[in-house]
């Protein structure tokens, strides 16, 4: 970030910061029913904070029927009993602000559940107060849907409705009716709802599917997307998203978001955006900051392998530029399998995958924009191989076995080797645990100086203490198959980042010449496998 460059956000407490994302059923149960709560959330916030992050972004715990695990939402403005009430939210919020931690929302607005008030009123007559609130068309002649747009988890993305005598959009579950993001009074009711958790003390928002917001009014079929030789698993693989998602009015609205959170000060914002476009419209959504702080996409969520060449293109593309969007970036998330088992194979001895993680987690921490860490991350989680009769999620019911099995990655968190349930619950869990998580657990790690946790404690030390890895520039220096070597530059500091992504020993003749700051199995201009070096020139 040059001297010259004035933004009225560059001194924001979330500019670099690291988010937390906690998947609430399964990070800890304290009420001892088999499912994560907000109260066992709260319980578990000093680890939280001792691992050096800023903020911590909580997926949705409000009231649902719980088709898609709380992103379909019933009520915006209550917690599901599941996870517990007000209080224990206002609780959470006061613990984790005297921990110095903000707290993220995940705000889904694309759609709601079928039994949220407002769709309930919606289908039961096409003059009711919230007759326009969904997308609602008529059959065709034929009595087939309206347009050939197909839905996130299989199958046509419309359904018909015998109260109205219409169908009714859904992008995802048809339990998950279409927002008519289009409807001022939507529009309204909508920020409404951000109103009642920012003056209830949300720090901001993660909005997802925000591209889903709004749809083509004309509704035109969607063309046959080109072959790109990936296997198609569902119906929604077939076509280019054009008409059903990305209107050009989403941006208006969500000038009007950033209006509402300009009147609460130091709130932050961030967008999911996924699909083909996604890079347009990451920029689109965050531009002249005048719209959302930031934004992440799936640069690394689905990617088959961790390579110099996915970084260097992901990052590249948001420059440190006036009026270019400010990026986050996630390895991991709720709908990704976990990383580790992703990019490192299983065959590999222990102390290989374990190098991999350590280099991981080091490649996050230097990334320029904020880090997004996955609950479990930090202790080197695996994707747990779920059996077909324990699966949860309904995309891997529905698609099996050609999934990617998002309950793999939603596992609940090892607190205890040696406790009952790992210590998340003294009942049994809502998914099961991996077979290796146990080796894997808090205090296994909090006993070992030398294991991840600690490791990962240090990596965001690191990034705290340096100003030009939270805020810098990223300028590659080389890049090849196997050697990452980039610098972030702020005003005059400048840290020098080398990194080997391959199970092979490098040469980078440049790293005797600087003076480590945070290394792993580097000794003078020799890489180890997974090896890694953050320095600076003297």
């Amino acid at each position: 970030m040059t001297d010259t460059m004035t933004n009225k956000t560059d001194g924001a407490w979330w500019k670099g910061a690291v988010i937390y994302q906690i998947y609430p059923r399964s990070f800890a149960d304290a009420n001892g029913d088999g499912v994560g709560d907000l109260a066992g959330i709260t319980a578990h916030l000093d680890y939280v904070a001792a691992l050096g992050v800023d903020a911590v972004w909580i997926s949705p715990f409000f009231t649902s029927p719980m088709a898609d695990f709380g992103y379909d939402v019933s009520d915006y403005c209550d917690v599901d009993p599941v996870f517990g009430t007000l209080a224990d939210f206002d609780a959470l919020v006061a613990r984790a602000h005297a921990l110095g931690l903000k707290v993220l929302l995940d705000q889904v607005w694309a759609h709601t559940s079928d039994q949220h008030p407002w769709f309930k009123d919606s289908r039961s007559s096409r003059t009711s107060a919230h007759a326009d609130w969904y997308v609602w068309r008529d059959a065709k002649p034929d009595g087939s849907p309206p347009t050939n747009w197909q839905s996130v988890f299989g199958g046509p993305a419309w359904t018909w409705d015998a109260r109205r005598g219409q169908y009714y959009l859904h992008n995802f579950l048809k339990e998950q009716p279409q927002i008519n993001g289009h409807n001022a009074h939507v529009q309204a009711a909508l920020l409404d709802v951000a109103r009642f958790w920012l003056d209830r003390g949300a720090d901001g928002f993660r909005l997802d599917a925000l591209n889903f917001l709004m749809y083509d009014p004309a509704f035109p079929d969607n063309p046959p997307a080109a072959d790109d030789g990936k296997p198609r698993t569902r119906p929604f693989d077939f076509q280019e998203h054009r008409y059903n998602q990305s209107h050009a009015d989403i941006p208006a609205f969500i000038e009007r978001i950033r209006t509402v959170f300009d009147e609460y000060g130091d709130r932050f914002t961030v967008a999911e955006v996924g699909g083909p476009d996604s890079d347009r419209e990451r920029k689109l959504f965050t531009a002249d900051d005048r719209r959302l702080n930031s934004s992440y996409g799936f640069d690394f969520l689905y990617a088959p392998a961790l390579t110099s060449a996915a970084v260097v293109e992901a990052v590249t593309k948001w420059p440190d530029e006036p009026g270019v969007g400010w990026p986050s970036w996630a390895f991991e998330n709720h709908d990704a399998p976990r990383a580790i088992s992703r990019w490192c194979a299983p065959e590999h001895a222990p102390e290989v995958r374990g190098a991999f993680a350590r280099m991981k987690m080091l490649l996050l921490g230097c990334l320029r924009g904020n880090p997004i860490l996955y609950y479990g991350e930090e202790l080197g989680l695996t994707q747990v191989d779920v059996p077909f009769e324990l699966l949860q999620d309904p995309e891997a019911i529905a698609n099996w076995p050609l999934t990617l099995s998002r309950d793999g990655a939603r596992t609940p968190m090892p607190w205890k080797r040696d406790a009952a349930q790992l210590g998340f619950s003294t009942a049994q869990p809502w998914l099961p645990q991996g077979d290796d998580h146990a080796s894997l657990a808090v205090d296994v790690q909090e006993a070992d100086a030398d294991s991840l946790l600690h490791w990962t404690r240090r990596v965001l030390a690191l990034r705290r203490d340096e100003a030009a890895l939270r805020l810098g520039d990223f300028e590659v220096l080389y890049a090849d198959d196997a050697l990452l070597v980039f610098a972030r530059n702020h005003r005059n500091d400048r840290v020098v980042c080398a990194f080997n992504l391959s199970a092979e020993p490098q040469v980078w003749a440049d790293a005797a010449d600087l003076t480590p700051l945070l290394s792993i199995g580097v000794t003078g201009a020799d890489l180890v496998p997974y090896g890694a070096l953050i320095a600076r020139k003297d």
